[in-house]
């Protein structure tokens, strides 16, 4: 049976239809789930894709977090669902608090768009299956409230216990503290990042590359060793 996907869908949400098509061309079933509803459809992982839910308005993430699908979401993702935030989504994931820190405005306060180098730190998560330990990936990158930020001790601890998932490299495009583009929760089944992997999984699409797709064939690894 194909895995399935739930792809969540917020009032602003730029990016459902680029990771729906992301998660298909992994081979996986694509499941549109609306902000609106609870009731998740029996899906095996969601994915909170980019975009500027509710316009961002307050904060970024911050009005999501109240959507009557988190409800569920933070439910099953306590329970060990896989979870994946792509850039607005991983700032639902700090409002959420099952991942922390936040996201505050890039510290040159511009909007940026560009390909942008991650290096890869962490492989043992639900969606980095599929890379090596220090590969270098180029992702696509497009934010404004992207910097990500957290005390010392919360950095300290997420460098302890190999909590970064991915750092940038060359050129750190926002300000984010200690370079860091994605972070993973405790369980390594909720994973959030800046970047946009769903614009890099076809060699005509985006980068020209398709270093993103890894994220999409790291969760079938993860759903069939279960």
């Amino acid at each position: 049976m194909t895995a399935r996907i739930g792809v969540i869908t917020f009032p602003g949400t730029l990016d459902d239809r680029d990771t729906q098509r992301a998660v298909r061309t992994a081979g996986l079933e694509a499941v549109p789930l609306w902000h609106r509803d609870k009731d998740l459809k029996q899906v095996d992982a969601v994915i909170l894709p980019g975009g500027f839910s509710y316009g961002d308005y307050l904060r970024a993430g911050a009005i999501s977090r109240f959507s009557p699908v988190m409800e569920s979401v933070i439910d099953q993702a306590k329970a060990g669902m896989p979870v994946l935030g792509i850039c607005n989504g991983f700032q639902v994931l700090t409002e959420t608090h099952l991942l922390p820190g936040a996201m505050l405005r890039n510290n040159h306060l511009h909007f940026i768009c560009r390909d942008q180098k991650l290096r890869v730190e962490n492989v043992e998560t639900a969606w980095t299956r599929s890379y090596e330990q220090g590969q270098e990936i180029n992702i696509p990158l497009k934010n404004i409230d992207g910097r990500y930020v957290a005390d010392e001790r919360v950095l300290d601890e997420l460098e302890a216990e190999g909590r970064v998932v991915f750092r940038y490299r060359e050129l750190n495009p926002n300000g984010s503290l200690r370079d860091i583009a994605g972070i993973r929760n405790a369980e390594g089944n909720v994973v959030g990042l800046m970047p946009h992997p769903e614009h890099a999984v076809e060699p005509l699409i985006g980068t020209g590359r398709t270093d993103g797709l890894g994220f999409f064939t790291s969760i079938v690894k993860r759903l069939v060793s279960a």
